[in-house]
Order: structure tokens, then sequence, then C-alpha cells
């Protein structure tokens, strides 16, 4: 993802979710963790671009969710959320139809981790657990169960190996 598009985004991001430290934090560092691992495992520019976005964009669908039915489990996120990412990366600009259906893809799925389909939704799933992990204060069983079920990648599994490595 180019510097200015980046920039664009996560700004229009950190204005969508004023008022939410927690979340804007938790989309910063889901990025910065995909980001991380695309790189690691080599992924092309576009598959990359993919990615980045997806990243930002995954949990868009948690304050209408919170608003309109006072939650925010993952399935409404997933309902949710690809028809706010769709608006929000209109308004932003700089995305084909395929790349916009990925995303809404990947955003529809992030919650869903059965059949995971392509490296950039399985990089999301990694990242976003990388995240909630830490952010969950999760069990080191729930970590090593984690470990197990979901990570694929070898940077996934590097990165996970080393946060709750013993001192």
């Amino acid at each position: 993802m180019e510097n200015e598009q980046y920039a664009k985004l996560t700004e229009k991001m950190i204005e969508y979710d004023k008022g939410s430290p927690k979340r804007i934090q938790h989309f910063l560092k889901v990025h910065a963790f995909a980001r991380m691992i695309g790189i690691e495992e080599g992924l092309d520019e576009e598959t990359m671009y993919v990615l980045e976005t997806a990243a930002l964009v995954h949990d868009i669908g948690i304050r209408n969710a919170l608003a309109t039915y006072g939650s925010e489990n993952g399935k409404l996120q997933e309902s949710i959320g690809p028809l706010e990412a769709n608006k929000l990366l209109n308004e932003a600009g700089g995305y084909t139809s395929s790349q916009l259906e990925r995303i809404e893809y990947l955003i529809a799925h992030h919650h869903t981790y059965d059949d995971i389909q392509g490296i950039d939704y399985q990089i999301l799933v990694e990242a976003d657990f990388l995240v909630n992990l830490f952010e969950n204060s999760v069990k080191y069983k729930g970590i090593l169960a984690a470990d197990k079920r979901i990570f694929k990648t070898s940077a996934g599994k590097r990165i996970l190996a080393t946060m709750y490595q013993e001192e």
C-alpha cells in the first residue's frame, strides 16, 4: 500500500472510530502484524494492498453492530462490516471492483476459521488473533490451542511463539 493511500485510509478509519481509542489501537496493531507477516511470506503487491486495506477496516462493523444490536459479536461484524467498508473505501478511492470484492469478503469472514481460502485471509486471521490473544489476556492453554488450530504461516507461528516465549 502506498504511503499516501495508507495515510488517507488510516485517517478515515481513525475518524470513523473517533471516541474509541481501543478500536483504533486494535486495527493499527492488526495492520502492523498483517503487513509484517505479508512481507515475510512474500506476498505480491496486489495481495498486500488488499490485505493491508482489509486489516485496517476489518472491524468496521462494530460501531453499527453496537448501535443496532447492543453487541459486537463476530458474526454481526461479518454481516454489517462489508457494506460499511464499501462506503468508506469508495470515498477514499483507489480500489478496483475486484479489490473491493475481496476486501469485503475478508471482512465478511474474518471471524470464520474453517475453510480459510487464500493467503490474505489466513494472514488477516493470524494478525487479528495475535492482537486479540493479548488484548483479551488469553491464558497459555488458549494460546497453544490457537497455535495448533489457527496459525499456518511460518511468520505468524514465529511471531506467536516469540511473543509468548518464557523469558
